[in-house]
């Protein structure tokens, strides 16, 4: 079986450096190819995907003219063939386009979406970027306002695409499943997995396969296109993405609601301070969910919480004491002041989670595992050499983003990366004024 590209649209603050949280932290990789493979636009962000299948290597990205583009190589060859697909792209940082082989070789593209009818594009032939052609729907209902398209692999190896059908505070989440003997999609699930009843959507963080097996699921709610209504982290577990229960154990009836039993973690209201994209599911050394978020604190400050199951309710703790307040607010793609990694074990009895603060810099929060209690801070472990994550372009605000290889299961280690850089988000519009030139999209090899 090929491995399929894993992407989950779990947070939107892509970090441009990995974080190690092991006690025994690996060493610095070091470059040792680097392959460019053609300008592309640096004025705004948006996801690209890297694919790694064998000796076959994949890149899906938009070019400097803002084309949504293919690239392929022979893993031995320097030279890339390059295929333009139907599809320019605005100015949307939501817009990732992403692409996945599934078990039989035939290559499935999907991206340049925000509310707008399905944008999939499927090869004729196996492994074959020349024949991708576009495919005007998947199952033909549900596809004229689409958002953040995921592949994922289930529990059964077969490929899943899942979707936001709706908008930002009014929407569903929509799985589809592929039949590769027939070439057809079908709905995975008879219903939304959940569903905002027009009045709100969720924001998702998974699902994704936790060390139990288990695939896991977190989300916040939002009430309108305004990301300070986002409120009430949630959770829920499946052992086969169609059978959902709580964290308890409980069945839950599909399709999930905001007043669904048993599902809410913390009752944070609209304006509380959390935001998409900051709910982490991580895990202890025992294997149980801890759920980590920020949130404002009695005295409005942005504040990081911990929260873990026991004796029948989330035991949520104050982790950190931070003298700041990120007022956000408003429509777009925004630029984050914090953003936050997910927990894991870190040395014996500790746990530790990646942080990045505007006021207090970056690094990894430890907290004490029994208590969830903050020990103290320590300094990042980048695995990536200084010339990679530093900026070469000379024009003011640009940063460096970086991809992992979705062939390697999106491993922070992984063989191969992509590097770029562009200027942060501009919630979404196009800048005015002078602008920078198009960078160089690179293919970087380390070991």
């Amino acid at each position: 079986m090929n491995k399929f590209m894993v992407f989950i649209l779990s947070s939107m603050f892509l970090l441009s450096v990995a974080y190690q949280a092991d006690a025994e932290s690996p060493k610095r990789l070091q470059i040792v190819d680097s392959l460019e493979i053609e300008q592309v636009e640096s004025s705004f962000p948006v996801g690209f995907t890297l694919m790694t299948q064998g000796k076959r290597q994949y890149v899906a990205y938009y070019d400097a003219n803002h084309q949504m583009t293919v690239a392929y190589r022979e893993v031995e060859s320097r030279k890339w063939e390059y295929k333009r697909l139907d599809e320019k792209i605005g100015w949307d940082s939501h817009n990732r386009v992403t692409m996945v082989a599934d078990n039989k070789g035939y290559l499935h593209v999907s991206g340049n979406m925000h509310c707008v009818p399905l944008v999939y594009f499927r090869s004729k032939r196996p492994w074959d970027i020349a024949s991708l052609e576009r495919v005007v729907s998947m199952v033909g209902k549900q596809e004229q306002r689409v958002t953040y398209p995921n592949f994922m692999l289930g529990p059964n190896n077969e490929l899943i695409y899942h979707y936001r059908d709706g908008s930002s505070g009014s929407g569903s989440e929509i799985y589809n499943v592929f039949d590769s003997d027939s070439m057809s999609w079908k709905r995975l699930l008879d219903t939304p997995l959940i569903d905002g009843e027009k009045k709100m959507n969720a924001y998702m963080t998974g699902p994704s396969k936790g060390p139990d097996g288990w695939f896991h699921l977190g989300w916040v709610w939002r009430d309108t296109p305004d990301c300070k209504t986002n409120h009430d982290p949630s959770y829920a577990r499946s052992c086969d993405l169609i059978h959902w229960e709580t964290v308890e154990g409980k069945r839950v009836e599909l399709p999930i609601y905001f007043e669904t039993a048993g599902l809410l973690i913390d009752a944070v209201p609209p304006g509380g301070g959390i935001i998409n994209g900051s709910l982490g599911i991580g895990f202890d050394s025992s294997k149980n969910v801890v759920a980590t978020y920020h949130k404002f604190d009695e005295n409005g400050n942005t504040q990081v919480y911990a929260g873990r199951f026991a004796n029948g309710r989330w035991n949520i703790n104050q982790v950190t004491d931070w003298d700041y307040r990120w007022d956000f607010q408003g429509g777009g793609s925004i630029i984050s002041e914090i953003g936050l990694g997910t927990i894991s074990p870190h040395e014996k009895g500790k746990l530790a989670m990646s942080y990045r603060h505007d006021k207090y810099g970056s690094g990894l929060l430890v907290l004490d595992e029994k208590s969830l209690k903050l020990t103290g801070t320590e300094k990042k472990q980048s695995l990536y050499p200084p010339g990679i994550v530093k900026p070469e372009s000379n024009f003011e605000g640009m940063k460096v983003k970086i991809e992992t290889d979705s062939g390697d299961d999106g491993d922070p280690a992984s063989r191969y990366i992509l590097r770029w850089e562009t200027l942060p988000p501009n919630r979404d519009r196009a800048r005015t004024g002078a602008l920078p030139k198009p960078t160089t999209l690179r293919l970087i090899k380390l070991q």
